[in-house]
């Protein structure tokens, strides 16, 4: 059997090349090699700021510390809250003790006085009456003066005046307060106890406390600083669960879905992280400067968020990393 020429054996050997490398051409194609994606690490943080002002009285962490929720981050001098809480008890004590009063009425001995008080404009009444009828009919004989008598008609219209008045009081004494001055009273103490809870809210406020898990990134106060309300104090990193925003262009929208499993790298970084795309946007905007791809940047792409489920240390927010989606379909598909 006769060899073939050299130059006919290469001409063959990069036909074949060829034809591998183009998919024969056109003509046919290879197993799909899935889908690479491009994005960053989500940077997922927490300002913490008092909301109440004073003197820091404490600080429990340093920067690069790991927090777990409800741990104490630092704390106010609580001294000025504690006094206005004193006081506003001593508020709630004396607005109580007015609604009593009111509720319980008047004394037995207040009632008995008052009466008392009846009987004597009764009795006062009584003589200013029998002066008048004594001195009546003689007033025309002259046998009384005129300013005696006078002073006669002055004196029953006094007397009639002082028994309506003490009438009077002693109702009221029997009837007690009246429903408004109750329902007034009542008020005063509901405002009482609404101002000791308010006061009680910023006691608790003087203590800062780890909303979630993380990593203290920033401290900004010191032990003895001043601090103004809402002014931040620790910045915390929320690293869990780790989520990476990654982009799809929009002729690979339809190769992935929810649910698909991916692969994250990070450069410098040989493992390979395990992940699951959660969520796809329904909204297409143009691919940030921050996402390096191949694609021109004026292409559209679609957001999404792929939350890590092995994360470690080698993965750190605001790192781009590249996503690899092996479960994408084919690109004819789409």
């Amino acid at each position: 059997m006769k060899r073939l020429p050299v130059a006919i054996v290469a001409v063959l050997v990069v036909l074949a090349i060829a034809a591998f490398a183009t998919g024969g051409f056109g003509l046919w194609r290879g197993g799909d090699k899935g889908l690479t994606l491009y994005g960053n690490v989500d940077i997922r943080e927490v300002d913490m700021a008092f909301e109440v002002g004073g003197r820091i009285d404490e600080v429990a962490v340093e920067e690069g510390d790991r927090v777990k929720e409800g741990d104490l981050l630092a704390a106010v001098d609580p001294a000025r809250n504690r006094d206005r809480l004193a006081q506003a008890e001593a508020q709630i004590a004396q607005a109580e003790a007015q609604l009593a009063r009111l509720r319980n009425g008047n004394r037995p001995q207040d009632i008995a006085q008052s009466r008392a008080r009846v009987a004597a404009a009764e009795a006062a009444l009584a003589n200013a009456r029998a002066a008048y009828t004594r001195r009546e009919p003689l007033v025309e004989s002259g046998a009384v003066s005129r300013n005696v008598w006078d002073q006669t008609r002055a004196e029953l219209r006094r007397a009639e005046a002082q028994l309506a008045e003490a009438s009077q009081a002693a109702s009221l004494a029997s009837a007690g307060a009246r429903s408004e001055d109750i329902a007034a009273a009542e008020a005063q103490v509901e405002a009482a106890r609404a101002q000791r809870a308010a006061i009680d809210t910023d006691l608790g406020d003087t203590k800062l406390e780890a909303p979630v898990d993380g990593t203290v990134v920033t401290r900004a106060i010191e032990p003895g600083s001043l601090v103004q309300p809402g002014t931040t104090a620790f910045t915390i990193a929320i690293d869990r669960p780790m989520r990476v925003r990654a982009y799809v262009a929009e002729p690979d929208l339809s190769r992935i879905q929810p649910g698909m499993k991916v692969v994250v790298r990070a450069d410098g970084n040989s493992k390979e992280y395990q992940g699951t795309i959660g969520y796809i946007s329904p909204r297409a905007e143009f691919t940030p400067k921050s996402v390096e791809t191949e694609d021109l940047r004026t292409d559209l792409v679609y957001q999404l968020r792929i939350v890590v489920s092995d994360p470690d240390d080698g993965l750190r927010q605001g790192q781009p990393v590249s996503v690899s989606v092996p479960q994408a379909r084919a690109a004819a598909e789409g």
